[in-house]
């Protein structure tokens, strides 16, 4: 077994290395450069007609609306990552890992937008009339790679199984066990009842809950953070100055802190950023895949969205109460280092109780959406006939995960998450032609003052 561990080790040392990360980034570069800086450019049509239509019908075919599968991908992104794994980041890689984990998501912005677009372009129609998309099937179709579109699909089921029904279930378990003193295995079992509440329902219930619950659970942070910025007001612009010089400067040892080197800030920012907003992974396309639109560009646009406010927004909330309270040179990490964070630039012990509540929120949210992720990769393996059996097995775990343990299996999903990446990167820099030509076409027809409709010739290789 002990073999087994240390070929993980140095598996995992490599897809979650330098190498790999500056990998995702440097496909972000591309991307951008390729696509003509569209996150810049078309920023205000790209907010106007995502966030500004989060409640709007959507025409088109699919099985839930644009903004149902835009909030349900940005629910399996906001996770429990941007509450601990920040912290996390921060507290090995010093202040200046917030300003990589920016870098970081300003190119996933153009990566999200390309893995979207090309998840409908390539999307399968069933018999029923559902939708079924995702990387593996723009790996399959448009790179004619079925093995690689087959290893993504393993790789997914694997890691969200981990990362997902384990580590979130425990991460909630924990925060309530804090709290309130209720055993881990009580709360656990309360959750996979809820889940399966949820996902038992299909992908129309799954967008319907989602739809209601992202607005309140992100509405919740964010309010936090303007709370926060304002309560410390005097202190933000120091705070900002630690971020900047902690970027480019090695950071040295101080009170519980360490110290870090660049590379290291650098490495831990980014692949925190990444990590959250999940840029780069191929597993947001599966969702997006259902939506109800006419063109892929036109569900792309949500990828922009989510890395903006997942990472540039939600997960900068956390990382500045972390640097404006002192705390990150406390010696603490993960949630406990952003509950204390948020207790000492909030009044009272509300910090705390906004930290455990958007926990839970943040925590049940992936457990929702992030099940759909192994049932389409299941589906596309072994058929529909799988899609019950991933669905129960899935509430069963989150049982697992409540009771904790099982660090091997962690590590493990971690290795299979980073191997997502690379047949995904693969197809985008592969298929960024096709990405290229969908975007233009689109916001042609939106500059003439209409959107086109899709044409047979346009949809064929």
């Amino acid at each position: 077994m002990r073999i087994v561990y240390a070929v993980n080790d140095q598996i995992n040392g490599i897809v979650w290395g330098p190498y790999m990360v500056l990998l995702l980034v440097g496909v972000g570069v591309y991307l951008t450069i390729r696509l003509n800086f569209i996150q810049f450019r078309r920023f205000g049509y790209i907010w106007k007609n995502t966030v500004g239509k989060a409640f709007a019908k959507s025409n088109g075919e699919g099985s839930i609306s644009s903004a149902q599968a835009g909030l349900t991908s940005i629910a399996a992104v906001v996770g429990t990552g941007n509450i601990a794994g920040v912290a996390t980041a921060i507290a090995i890689g010093g202040p200046g890992a917030i300003f990589w984990m920016w870098v970081s998501a300003i190119f996933g912005m153009a990566t999200k937008f390309s893995e979207i677009s090309l998840g409908i372009h390539y999307r399968e129609k069933r018999p029923d009339g559902t939708f079924a998309g995702g990387a593996m099937y723009y790996i399959d179709k448009g790179l004619h790679q079925k093995w690689l579109a087959g290893f993504f699909s393993v790789m997914v089921i694997i890691a969200y199984f981990v990362v997902g029904a384990i580590v979130d279930t425990n991460s909630i378990c924990l925060s309530v066990q804090a709290q309130y003193g209720i055993p881990p295995i009580a709360t656990g079992i309360a959750f996979s009842v809820l889940t399966a509440v949820v996902i038992l329902g299909g992908i129309k219930r799954i967008g319907e809950v989602c739809q209601f619950l992202t607005p309140i659970m992100t509405g919740i942070y964010i309010a936090a953070g303007i709370m926060i910025i304002m309560l410390n007001i005097r202190e933000v612009p120091s705070a900002f100055a630690e971020i900047f010089k902690g970027a480019f400067c090695p950071q040295g040892a101080v009170g519980g802190f360490a110290g870090t080197t660049i590379i290291q800030c650098m490495t831990k920012g980014m692949a925190r950023g990444l990590f959250s907003n999940e840029a780069g992974l191929g597993s947001s396309p599966i969702i997006h895949s259902s939506a109800k639109v006419n063109y892929p560009t036109e569900q792309g646009i949500w990828g922009a969205t989510e890395v903006f406010l997942d990472t540039l927004i939600i997960a900068t909330i956390t990382g500045l109460a972390i640097v404006i309270s002192g705390a990150w040179t406390s010696g603490l990490s993960g949630s406990a280092l952003t509950m204390k964070a948020f207790e000492m630039t909030l009044p009272g012990t509300i910090g705390s109780y906004i930290v455990m509540i958007s926990a839970i929120l943040f925590g049940y949210s992936c457990l929702i959406s992030a099940n759909y992720y192994c049932e389409r990769s299941a589906d596309y393996l072994f058929g529909t006939k799988s899609v019950v059996p991933i669905r129960i097995t899935w509430c069963v775990f989150i049982i697992i995960g409540s009771i904790g343990g099982l660090e091997f299996v962690w590590d493990l999903a971690d290795t299979c998450n980073g191997l997502m990446a690379i047949p995904n990167l693969i197809a985008l820099i592969l298929l960024s032609p096709k990405v290229d030509k969908l975007t233009k076409r689109y916001f042609r027809s939106v500059d003439d003052g209409a959107i086109l409709p899709i044409h047979d010739d346009e949809m064929a290789e």
